[in-house]
C-alpha cells in the first residue's frame, strides 16, 4: 500500500464521505489511537461536512504511513462502493455531476421551494387516490392530507430507524401541478452539489416522456443512451456503486405497466419492450442493488403493486403563508392586487382548497387578477369575480386570446385575422386535447401534432405559450398542456363546438358509430360516459362542458370561441337531464357530487341553496330526497356552514346515512346527535372509520340508541383508525361489555384524546375495564364518565390507574355515588398524580367524612387546577377542612362548593384562606346559607385578595348587612370581574351600598342582582351609579318588583348612562 494514498485521494475523500461514515471513521481511528479525543472534537467542530473531513485527513496525513494505510484499509473493507468511487469512478462521476448541475440548476430558484424539502410519509395509497380524478381528491379531502409524519428530503432514501434498511422502491405521489418534477429537479441539483445523500454515487434522473420515444431498451442501453458520459455502466449494473434511478412522471407513460404478465428478464444487455424493462427493474430482476424512485399522480401510482413499494411519500400543497407568498411573486409590481386576489380566493372555499396546488393557483390567480385589473364595476360590486371552474378558465383563455391580438383597436382586418387564427389553434389543440384525454395521453410529440393537423409554426404564438409547455431534448421535442385542467377545458371547448354539427359519436374518433344528432344528444352521451367511467377521468371535462352552457361563460367567450346566447336553447334541458341522473343514484357517490358540480357550473344553484339554508336552520329532517342528499354531499365539500362543524343531528335515517357514508369520511368535525341511530348504523360508521381515507377527527353520537353491540363495532374501528381524536357517546345505552370493548381498543389506539361516555350504564365493571386501559394508554387526555353508576369500587379502580397514568388531564365522575370511600382512593391518587388538571366529583354523596381526604390531596398536589365538589353534603366540617388546605395550596384556580350545606363558619375559614391564597381565581358557594356573617368574612378577604376574579353567591341567604360589607370591599378590590348575587335579599339599602361601590370600582364587568327585592328605588340607585362606571358590560336586575314601565325606564337610564352595558330588566 502506498504511503501517499491519503494525499492522492484527498479531494475525493472530502467530496464523498457522508456524515454517518465520517463518524465511523473517527470511532475507528480513536480505537487505534490515531486520533486523540481533543483532535476528534476539533475536527467535528468545523462548520461544514467537507471541512470536517478535510480536518481529519490533514491530521492523518501528518502521522505517517500507518495512519494512511489504516484509513485505506478501513474504507476498502467496510465501504467497498465508496472505495471504488474514490479510486476508480471519481473522474466519471465528476463529469456526471457537472452535467447534472448544468442541466438541473438552470432556472431553479431553490429559495422558493421550501415546501418541497419536507414530504409527507404515508402508508400506501388510499381508495380515493386510486380511483378518483386529482381535482376530486383535493375537493373531497379539502386539500388536507390525513397524516402526522413527514420526512426531510435529505432522508428520503435513508432507513427510518437504526433497525431498518434503506428503501429500494420509493414512490412519491402528488396531484397534477403540485410540483413532482420540480421536486426531482431540486433533489438532483442539491445532490449534485454534494449537499445531500453523499452515500449515493450515481443519481440517474429519467422521465417517462423520454422513455416514450423508445420501443425497446436494455438496462445497459437505458443508462448509456441517457448518460453517455457514464463509460463504465457495469459498476451500476453490477451494484458496485450505490445508484439511485429516478423515473419521473409515470402518469405520462404511454403504456400501462402490467406486473401480472411481466416477462422475466435478468440480462442487463438484452433489449425488451420499455414497459417490460420498467416492470423488471421495479421487481428487482434488473438493477437489483439500485434504489428506484418513481413519481406519479396517485391514480397512475396505483399501477405498482403495494407489496413492491417500500416507501410512499406525498407532496403537500400550499399552506396559507405559502399561498400568499406565491401570489406576491405573481404580482411583484402590485402588492395591493395580490392582496385582493388572495381575499377573493379565500372567500370561495372551493377555490381556496384548489389553490393549495401551485399549478391551479397560478391559473386562478391570473384569472382573478385579470378581472380585477380590467373590471369596470365599482369596487364594492364583486358579483362578476370568477367563482366557478369554467369562469376561471374562461378568463384565463380570455387572457391568452387577447395577448394574441394586435394592440391597436382600429386595425379591424388584422383583429379579425387574429381571431380566426386563434379559433383555428384552439380548435386543433382542442381536438388533440379531447382524444388525448380519451387515450389518457398527456404528453405529445411532433408526430402527434402533425397527425392532428397542428401547424408547428403556430405553436410559437403567445396564445400557445400560455397553454402548452415545450421540452426540447437531443432526440425529441415533447409538448404538454400547462396543467391537466387546461387540457380538459380545451377538450370541452372542442366537444361543445363539434357537437353542434357532428352526426356521429364524437367519442369514436374514426367516426364509425350510430348517428347522434343535435347538441343535447352529444351532451347526454358525454355525461353518461363520465358516469360509467371507472377511472373517473372524464369528470372535470364534463364539468367544463356543463359550464360552457352558463350565461356568464357565454358572455365571456362569445365572439371568440362561442356564439352569443346560443346556450339558451340547451341550458334548461341540460339541467333537467343532470337532475334526472341524481334521482337514480341511491348511494351518494362522488359521481353524484360531480353531477352537482356540473349543475353549479351551469349556474343552477336552487337545490343547493335550499339545502344549505336548511342546514343553517337545522331543519333538514324529512327533506332528504335523493336529489337533496346529493346537494347535501356537495355542500359537505364546499359550504362554509360545514367549515368548523358538520351538524347532521336529528335529520338522518339509516338509509340516508348509508347513502352519504362515502362523503362523511372527509368531515373533520361530525355531529350525528339525536338521530335515533341503533347498532346497525354503528356497523356502518365503524366500517367508515376503519378505512385509510377517513379524515374524521371529532365524532359526536350523543343521544342515540347505541347499545353494547354498537359500541363493539365502534371499538373495532378504533383499533385501526388513525384520525379520530374525540368520540362523544353521551346518553346512549352502553353497558359493561360495550365499555370493555372500548377499553380494549384504548389499549392499542394511540390517537384518541377524548372519550365521553356520560349517562350510559357501564357500572363498576365497565369502570374497571376502562381503568385497566388507563394503565397502558398514554394518549387519552379527557374522560367523561358522569351518571354511569360506577360506585366506590369503580372509583377505586380508576384511582389505581391514576397513580401510573401520565396523560389524562380531565376526569368527570359526576353523579356516580362514589361516596367517601371512593373519594378517599381518588384523593390518595392525586398525591402522586402530576397530570390531572380538572376533576369533577359533583353529586357523589362524599359527605363530611370525605373532607379531610380532599384536604390532604390539596396540600400535596401541585397540578390540579379545577375541582368541582358541588352537591356532596360536605357541611361546615368538610368545608373547613378544605378551607384550611387552601391556605397551603398554590395550584388550584377554580373551586366549586355549590349546595353543600356550608354555613358561616366554613365561609369564614375560606375567607381566611383567601387572604393568603394567590392562585384561586373562581369560587362557587351558591346555594349555601353562609348568611351575612359569612359574607362579611368573605368581604374582609376581598380587601386583601388580588387573584379572585369570579365569585358565585346565588341563593346564599345574604341580606342588607352582607351586601353593605361586600360593597365596602368592592371599593378597594381590583381583581373581581364576575359577581353573581341572584336570589338573595339585599333590599334597597343593599342596592344603595352596591351603587356607591359601582361608582368607584373599575374591575367588575358582570353583575347579577336578579331576585334581590331591590324595588324601584334600589334599581334607580344602580342605574344612576352606572353613569360614572365604564367597566361594567352586563347587569341583570330581573325579578325585583320593578314592573314593566319601571323596567323600561331603568333600562333606558342604564343605556343612557352606560351605552356599552347590556342590561336585563
Amino acid at each position: 500500500m502506498d504511503e501517499a494514498w491519503i494525499n492522492r485521494y484527498r479531494k475525493q475523500l472530502v467530496r464523498s464521505v457522508s456524515p454517518q461514515f465520517l463518524e465511523e471513521i473517527i470511532c475507528y481511528l480513536r480505537r487505534l489511537d490515531l486520533l486523540t479525543a481533543e483532535e476528534a472534537e476539533w475536527a467535528q467542530e468545523a462548520r461544514s461536512l467537507p471541512e470536517q473531513v478535510r480536518a481529519v485527513v490533514d491530521l492523518l496525513a501528518g502521522k505517517g504511513s500507518f495512519a494512511s494505510q489504516s484509513l485505506q484499509t478501513f474504507i476498502e473493507t467496510t465501504n467497498s462502493q465508496l472505495y471504488l468511487y474514490i479510486t476508480v469512478y471519481e473522474p466519471m462521476v465528476q463529469k456526471h455531476l457537472e452535467s447534472l448541475q448544468s442541466y438541473y440548476g438552470n432556472g431553479l430558484e431553490t429559495g422558493s421551494l421550501q415546501r418541497l424539502t419536507n414530504l409527507l410519509l404515508v402508508e400506501g395509497l388510499t381508495d380515493i387516490q386510486q380511483k378518483e380524478h386529482d381535482i376530486l381528491q383535493i375537493e373531497a379531502t379539502k386539500g388536507l392530507q390525513n397524516v402526522s409524519k413527514s420526512i426531510p428530503l435529505e432522508k428520503l432514501f435513508l432507513p427510518l430507524s437504526k433497525f431498518s434498511i434503506p428503501p429500494r422502491i420509493s414512490v412519491t405521489i402528488g396531484v397534477a401541478g403540485i410540483g413532482k418534477s420540480t421536486l426531482v429537479k431540486l433533489f438532483v441539483y442539491t445532490w449534485a452539489k454534494g449537499e445531500i445523500n453523499r452515500d449515493i454515487i450515481f443519481v440517474l434522473p429519467l422521465t417517462f416522456r423520454e422513455l416514450n420515444t423508445y420501443e425497446k431498451l436494455s438496462a445497459e442501453k437505458l443508462i448509456c443512451s441517457a448518460f453517455p458520459h457514464i463509460t463504465e455502466p457495469n459498476c451500476i449494473l453490477a451494484g458496485a456503486a450505490r445508484t439511485l434511478l429516478i423515473l419521473d412522471g409515470l402518469d405520462e407513460f404511454k403504456t400501462p405497466l402490467d406486473f401480472s404478465n411481466t416477462v422475466v428478464c435478468t440480462d442487463p444487455k438484452k433489449e425488451i419492450q420499455v414497459d417490460n424493462l420498467i416492470t423488471n427493474i421495479i421487481r428487482g430482476n434488473l438493477l437489483q442493488k439500485a434504489s428506484i424512485w418513481v413519481t406519479a399522480r396517485p391514480t397512475a401510482a396505483s399501477q405498482i403493486p403495494g407489496g413492491l413499494v417500500d416507501r410512499t411519500t406525498e407532496i403537500r400543497g400550499f399552506a396559507a403563508a405559502e399561498m400568499k407568498d406565491f401570489l406576491d411573486q405573481m404580482f411583484l409590481d402590485n402588492k395591493d392586487l395580490s392582496g385582493q386576489v388572495l381575499h377573493h380566493i379565500r372567500a370561495n372555499r372551493s377555490l381556496h382548497v384548489m389553490c393549495t396546488v401551485p399549478g391551479f393557483c397560478w391559473i386562478c390567480g391570473s384569472s382573478i387578477g385579470y378581472y380585477l385589473k380590467h373590471s369596470t364595476d365599482q369596487p364594492q360590486e364583486t358579483a362578476g369575480v370568477p367563482k366557478t371552474l369554467s369562469e376561471i378558465y374562461s378568463y384565463y383563455f380570455k387572457i391568452a386570446l387577447s395577448s394574441n391580438w394586435p394592440e391597436k383597436p382600429r386595425e379591424t382586418l388584422r383583429i379579425e385575422q387574429a381571431v380566426n387564427n386563434s379559433r383555428k389553434i384552439v380548435g386543433s389543440l382542442g381536438r388533440l386535447a379531447f382524444y388525448g384525454l380519451l387515450k389518457k395521453r398527456y404528453v405529445f410529440y411532433e408526430q402527434d401534432m402533425k397527425a392532428y393537423g397542428i401547424d408547428l409554426s403556430l405553436l410559437q404564438t403567445s396564445l400557445c405559450s400560455r397553454l402548452l409547455l415545450k421540452e426540447e431534448m437531443q432526440s425529441f421535442t415533447a409538448y404538454c398542456f400547462s396543467h391537466l385542467t387546461l387540457q380538459e377545458f380545451l377538450a370541452a371547448i372542442y366537444y361543445y363546438t363539434a357537437a353542434k354539427r357532428a352526426i356521429f359519436d364524437l367519442f369514436t374518433e374514426s367516426g364509425m358509430s350510430w348517428p347522434k344528432l343535435g347538441f343535447l344528444n352529444h351532451f347526454k352521451n358525454a355525461v353518461q360516459r363520465s358516469l360509467q367511467a371507472e377511472d373517473r377521468q372524464l369528470d372535470i371535462f364534463v364539468r367544463f362542458l356543463s359550464g360552457l352552457l352558463s350565461p356568464q361563460v357565454n358572455k365571456l367567450l362569445s365572439g371568440w370561441l362561442l356564439v352569443k346566447d346560443e346556450h339558451n336553447s340547451f341550458r334548461s334541458q341540460a339541467v333537467g337531464f343532470l337532475q334526472g341522473c341524481l334521482n337514480t343514484d341511491h348511494a351518494i357517490s362522488s359521481r353524484a357530487v360531480n353531477t352537482m358540480h356540473c349543475l353549479h357550473e351551469i349556474q343552477h344553484t336552487e337545490v343547493t341553496k335550499m339545502v344549505e339554508e336548511a342546514m343553517k336552520n337545522e331543519s333538514l329532517a324529512g327533506m332528504l330526497t335523493p336529489v337533496n342528499c346529493s346537494a347535501l354531499a356537495y355542500l359537505l365539500q364546499v359550504s362554509d356552514v360545514c367549515m368548523e362543524e358538520t351538524n347532521l343531528s336529528n335529520c338522518l335515517t339509516y338509509n340516508v346515512c348509508k347513502s352519504l357514508l362515502s362523503q362523511l369520511l372527509f368531515c373533520h368535525n361530525l355531529r350525528l346527535d339525536n338521530n335515533r341511530f341503533k347498532d346497525n348504523v354503528m356497523e356502518l360508521l365503524g366500517s367508515m372509520l376503519s378505512v385509510k381515507d377517513c379524515h374524521i377527527q371529532k365524532l359526536s353520537l350523543a343521544e342515540n340508541q347505541i347499545s353494547n353491540k354498537g359500541a363493539k363495532a365502534l371499538a373495532r374501528s378504533l383499533l385501526v383508525n388513525r384520525s379520530l381524536t374525540a368520540l362523544d357517546l353521551r346518553n346512549n345505552s352502553i353497558g359493561p361489555t360495550g365499555a370493555r370493548a372500548l377499553a380494549d381498543a384504548l389499549k392499542q389506539n394511540q390517537v384518541l384524546l377524548s372519550l365521553n361516555l356520560q349517562h350510559n350504564t357501564i357500572k363498576e365493571e365497565g369502570a374497571t375495564f376502562l381503568a385497566e386501559a388507563l394503565f397502558t394508554n398514554h394518549r387519552l387526555t379527557t374522560l367523561h364518565l358522569q351518571k354511569n353508576a360506577i360506585g366506590a369500587h369503580g372509583a377505586r379502580r380508576i384511582a389505581e390507574a391514576l397513580k401510573q397514568n401520565c396523560s389524562l388531564k380531565e376526569l368527570i365522575l359526576q353523579s356516580n355515588s362514589i361516596s367517601s370511600a371512593g373519594v378517599t382512593a381518588l384523593t390518595a391518587a392525586l398525591c402522586s398524580n402530576k397530570e390531572l388538571i380538572n376533576l369533577n366529583l359533583r353529586e357523589n354523596s362524599i359527605s363530611k367524612e370525605g373532607g379531610p381526604a380532599i384536604a390532604h390531596a390539596l396540600r400535596t398536589n401541585s397540578t390540579l387546577r379545577k375541582l368541582d365538589l358541588a352537591a356532596n353534603l360536605l357541611y361546615d366540617e368538610g368545608g373547613k377542612a378544605i378551607a384550611l388546605a387552601m391556605k397551603e395550596n398554590r395550584a388550584l384556580k377554580s373551586l366549586h362548593l355549590q349546595w353543600n350545606f356550608i354555613q358561616a363558619k366554613a365561609a369564614a375559614a375560606l375567607a381566611q384562606a383567601l387572604q393568603s391564597n394567590s392562585s384561586l381565581s373562581s369560587l362557587d358557594l351558591q346555594e349555601n346559607a353562609i348568611g351575612d356573617e359569612g359574607m362579611a368574612a368573605l368581604s374582609t378577604a376581598l380587601k386583601f385578595n388580588t387573584t379572585l376574579a369570579h365569585l358565585h353567591l346565588q341563593v346564599a341567604s345574604i341580606g342588607m348587612a352582607g351586601a353593605q360589607a361586600l360593597a365596602e370591599a368592592l371599593m378597594v378590590n381590583k381583581s373581581l370581574q364576575i359577581l353573581d348575587l341572584r336570589g338573595n335579599s339585599i333590599g334597597v339599602a343593599g342596592a344603595k351600598a352596591m351603587a356607591n361601590a359601582l361608582q368607584v370600582n373599575r374591575s367588575l364587568c358582570w353583575l347579577n342582582l336578579q331576585e334581590n327585592s331591590l324595588g324601584m328605588d334600589g334599581a334607580i340607585c344602580i342605574a344612576t351609579a352606572l353613569k360614572g362606571n365604564h367597566g361594567l358590560t352586563y347587569i341583570n336586575l330581573q325579578g325585583n318588583q320593578i314592573g314593566q314601565s319601571g323596567a323600561k325606564m331603568i333600562s333606558d337610564a342604564i343605556r343612557t348612562n352606560s351605552p356599552s352595558c347590556v342590561v336585563d330588566v
